[in-house]
């Protein structure tokens, strides 16, 4: 249990993930010190108990820095998303960022939040586990719902496995959508949910009784092979199933013990409803 009134820090993006975090920090006695994402943070954090909460722009970092200074802040965690694509498109680096930026030989999130994280350390605040006070919302391993995966499901897991590991290798994405064995869609930059939007519109667009594939997709979302848990943590929430249904997925495959379910068991019950499978693999 942490010192009464101990200050974390909570650098937060979009989602409920930094209300959780928030919620949980406080339970347990921390008193927290929001650095809000602009471009990314619900408004609604401001009102949801911190003890101080500072908005900033994306391209901020130094701004960042001085903020946790200020506030006497050694140990942060960064929960929610910021889209990847946001980084590269209207922000202002300021110049500790834009230095950050040139520095880097590949621009994908490992290497960019690596290299913040690093940053934050040489200022001396460390960066902790995004999953630290939430150990209880990870996936437990096998499967979540009434229904487990059919056959046809655990060709298109495994299969989707294999994909998705070369993939996340280079740290492109960590989503992909099967069907039958075959790869329909890729995560890249546009993050999981417009990933499924787009199987679905692939595979409606196959018309008629020729289409050799089955219209059922399965997701498949892992961690990476080193994934580190300070940032960018495989999350799925209620929206998620949401999306699948829409595009006629009706299973999903996550890495257990890597993966947070945002709404707990409310994620379980929307995919019974949907008749969506969850698995969870080790």
């Amino acid at each position: 249990m942490p010192v009464q009134n101990e200050k974390l820090g909570l650098i937060a993006g979009n989602g409920k993930f930094p209300f959780l975090v928030l919620d949980a920090a406080r339970a347990q006695g921390y008193e927290v010190v929001v650095a809000a994402i602009k471009e990314e943070t619900s408004p609604e954090i401001a009102e949801h108990g911190a003890a101080a909460v500072h908005w900033l722009s994306l391209g901020e970092l130094s701004k960042l820095i001085e903020t946790f200074r200020r506030e006497g802040i050694r140990r942060a965690v960064m929960a929610g998303q910021v889209k990847h694509k946001q980084i590269f498109s209207s922000i202002r680096p300021d110049w500790r960022l834009a230095k950050l930026l040139l520095s880097l030989t590949t621009r994908n999130t490992d290497s960019l939040l690596g290299a913040v994280a690093q940053v934050l350390a040489e200022e001396g605040i460390t960066l902790e586990n995004s999953t630290w006070l939430l150990e209880p919302l990870l996936v437990k391993p096998g499967v979540s719902t009434k229904r487990a995966p059919t056959e046809q499901e655990r060709k298109n897991i495994e299969y989707g496995r294999e994909v998705a590991r070369q993939l996340a290798q280079h740290d492109i994405g960590q989503t992909v959508v099967i069907a039958e064995a075959a790869c329909v869609a890729v995560e890249a930059m546009e993050g999981t949910d417009a990933t499924m939007e787009r199987a679905g519109l692939i595979m409606r667009s196959l018309r008629g009784d020729a289409s050799t594939l089955s219209r059922g997709l399965t997701v498949v979302k892992i961690a990476k092979p080193n994934q580190d848990m300070r940032f960018d943590v495989p999350v799925v929430g209620v929206k998620t199933i949401e999306v699948m249904r829409a595009a006629g997925a009706t299973c999903l495959a996550v890495d257990s013990g890597k993966c947070l379910l945002l709404d707990g068991q409310k994620v379980i019950d929307a995919a019974d409803a949907a008749g969506v499978a969850i698995f969870a693999g080790e």
